[in-house]
């Protein structure tokens, strides 16, 4: 895993910040200066905490666990699709729906509806009904995959959530924290990062900014699951050799013995059958 450069998170604009009257006091330590009205975020310090972040993301995807990644703003949603797809994790870049952690069972009922639709639509159910009930439901399936499609594969709550623009997602995050789930955060001035267990301070606005941070991120967590894979052939390797391997020498003295004792009683049953035969003579 690389960490960018200090002069690769310049030029993507990493460190714009908001307004100086904007600005969050809780977001002081992570500010270098103020320039012409604007904050300008210390890059040290976002290349560190991204560091920091990019290795903890690693060791949770690594344990077989799922990150979920939240971002609804415009200039964020295709690059945390995208990246998110690379990794294999889920994602929500439309409106949050509200209780999607803290309540999440009803939302897998609602995943669990739109595979329904599905099943329905192969089996030939769909057929059978009107042309009025086939508008309705695939206009409800269309709804349920906008919304809900991207995290159909999240069958229990996530290990931590990823969030771009930590102010814009407070529901998400407030949720997350009621949960106890790490949350990872970019985190801009106007934002307050005491919620956030990691914070990425950075400019949550620019799209090259997101994506260079995103970037980091996604290619620790692809470390981290090529780790994983590798990891279970050892294993398999290690069990298959274990399966093939010759039986243990206490075992084989065991064998051994009960051949040994095996020997006195076919004598003993050899003596018994020529016994009544001497009587007789």
């Amino acid at each position: 895993m690389s960490t960018p450069s200090f002069d690769q998170l310049l030029e993507a604009g990493c460190h714009f910040g908001h307004l100086k009257r904007k600005w969050n006091p809780a977001m002081a330590p992570y500010i270098f200066m103020e320039r012409n009205g604007i904050h300008i975020i210390d890059l040290y310090k976002t290349s560190a905490k991204l560091e920091e972040a990019a290795n903890a993301l690693k060791s949770i995807v690594k344990s077989g666990k799922k990150v979920l990644f939240v971002a609804t703003k415009k200039q964020a949603k295709q690059v945390v699709a995208d990246k998110a797809q690379a990794v294999n994790m889920p994602y929500v870049i439309e409106r949050w729906p509200g209780g999607m952690l803290t309540n999440f069972p009803t939302i897998r009922k609602a995943v669990k509806k739109m595979t329904s639709i599905d099943k329905m639509s192969k089996d030939g159910t769909f057929d059978n009904l009107s042309k009025r009930e086939k508008l309705q439901i695939t206009r409800q399936r269309a709804k349920l995959e906008k919304t809900l499609g991207s995290i159909a594969d999240l069958n229990r709550l996530p290990s931590a959530l990823f969030v771009v623009d930590v102010l814009k997602e407070r529901i998400a995050v407030a949720e997350a924290n009621r949960l106890g789930i790490p949350v990872f955060g970019i985190v801009d001035t106007n934002s307050n990062p005491d919620d956030i267990d990691f914070v990425i301070p950075a400019n949550d606005d620019a799209s090259k900014s997101i994506e260079l941070i995103l970037d980091t991120v996604c290619s620790a967590m692809s470390e981290g699951l090529e780790e994983r894979k590798a990891e279970k052939v050892d294993t398999q390797a290690a069990g298959e050799g274990a399966e093939a391997a010759p039986a243990p020498k206490r075992e084989r003295r065991r064998v051994s013995r009960a051949k040994a004792d095996e020997v006195p009683v076919a004598e003993a049953t050899a003596e018994a059958e020529v016994a009544p035969e001497a009587a007789a003579e």
